[in-house]
């Protein structure tokens, strides 16, 4: 069991209280200073992934661990993954009317110092407003609700800006680049390629080869029926992108 990589091994999860089961015996690491790609079809199990990692109710693991630097990830509760470093950038991310952005921010990072110590109002933000200047985003949202009436492109913005801000082990991108024009799709490559580091590790799952042209990854793997079917590198997001993902589906079906 690695310490320094997020570990999957064998993962089966399916929706609660019914007999679906999305994951059948995924197994992946990612180590630390790596970027891995998913990618896949639709109904593949990629966002259900992200989600059993998180975290999300509507998933229950029946059989295998995730481990995140030897930690058993799926033993702790929601918070306390996010605080043990482990980050989801959500496909549909959410609003919180009422809940400025600065607010949110704020309360996540006092959320990860020690008892009793209290943020450097000043420090957070002047290191706030940098990264919102990397991203584009004007510095009047940090008045605004979290992602309340935001568009798209700037609920996406707004959860790279977290990912900055709360500096995780690993993040993983759920099709962060969903409803991203290119100029978007630019600046929020920008933001996850600042973060590229030997001490983080990063898992983006998507659907298209496009925003692998600006987060170049060093390992790609193909999702199929709930478990990775190929592993190659970057070449890979070219072939599929040329070729469908029937081929690689074809490869494995039974003479």
């Amino acid at each position: 069991m690695s310490k320094n990589s997020l570990q999957i091994t064998n993962l089966h999860a399916g929706v609660v209280d019914s007999d679906i089961q999305i994951l059948k015996g995924l197994t992946l690491e990612i180590p630390k200073g790596e970027v891995h790609a998913i990618m896949g079809p639709n109904g593949s199990g990629k966002s259900t992934l992200s989600k059993v990692m998180a975290g999300h109710e509507e998933y229950e693991v029946t059989e295998g661990t995730v481990t995140m630097d030897g930690e058993d990830l799926l033993a702790l509760e929601i918070d306390e993954r996010s605080r043990a470093g482990f980050f989801l950038a959500f496909q549909y991310p959410h609003e919180i009317p009422g809940v400025s952005n600065a607010n949110f921010l704020r309360a996540a990072r006092q959320a990860r110092l020690p008892k009793g110590e209290e943020i450097d109002a000043v420090a957070f933000y002047k290191e706030m407003y940098e990264k919102m200047d990397l991203l584009g985003i004007d510095r009047k949202f940090t008045g605004r609700s979290v992602n309340d009436g935001f568009s798209g492109g700037e609920k996406k913005r707004n959860e790279i800006l977290q990912m900055l801000m709360l500096e995780p082990k690993y993040a993983v991108l759920d099709e962060t680049d969903s409803g991203l024009d290119i100029d978007a799709l630019k600046i929020v490559a920008e933001g996850v390629n600042a973060m590229r580091s030997p001490d983080r590790g990063f898992l983006v799952i998507t659907h298209y080869q496009r925003l692998l042209d600006y987060i170049v990854p060093d390992v790609v793997h193909v999702m199929a029926d709930g478990q990775i079917v190929k592993t190659g590198g970057k070449d890979l997001a070219l072939e599929l992108e040329e070729k469908g993902y029937d081929w690689v589906t074809k490869e494995l079906a039974p003479a």
